[in-house]
């Protein structure tokens, strides 16, 4: 074989390669180009719920573990902006005060509340919890017992 015969059989070899290379070099762009628009879209998706679980975490009541049980927590009312933090059951108590527009028993808001205060021991889970609105400063407890709004 002449010298003229091994570049050209050498040639044909590297064109050879060369083509499969180009070819593979696409597949890996391809791919590529299709893991940056897989990248862009989670990273929405990742914005989005993050921006979802603000918002959750700002509008409804967060659930804590307390001795193995799931509870509702109360927010402290400097932690938070409204009212719209606190579970509703709590907000409406909240909102029973207000409307009282001064000193409101327990015995007052379990009565709007449909509770039935003639069975013994049926208002103090509300007391706990006007209790537990008055420590965390949405409500002001006063010495008889009574609750009103803070200003």
């Amino acid at each position: 074989m002449s010298s003229l015969e091994k570049i050209s059989a050498r040639r044909a070899e590297l064109d050879q390669l060369a083509e499969v290379l180009a070819k593979q070099l696409a597949e890996v762009d391809a791919e590529r180009e299709e893991l940056a628009v897989a990248e862009r879209v989670l990273r929405r998706l990742y914005e989005q719920e993050a921006e979802a679980a603000t918002v959750a975490a700002a509008v409804s009541p967060q659930r804590v573990q307390v001795a193995g049980r799931s509870v509702l927590k109360v927010p402290h009312r400097s932690e938070v902006v409204d009212a719209a933090a606190l579970p509703a059951d709590y907000q409406r108590m909240l909102e029973i005060v207000k409307a009282g527009g001064g000193p409101v028993m327990v015995k007052a808001v379990g009565a709007e509340l449909g509770i039935d205060a003639s069975v013994p021991g049926r208002l103090e889970p509300l007391r706990g919890k006007l209790s537990k609105l008055a420590d965390r400063g949405w409500l002001h407890k006063l010495p008889n017992g009574t609750f009103t709004t803070r200003l």
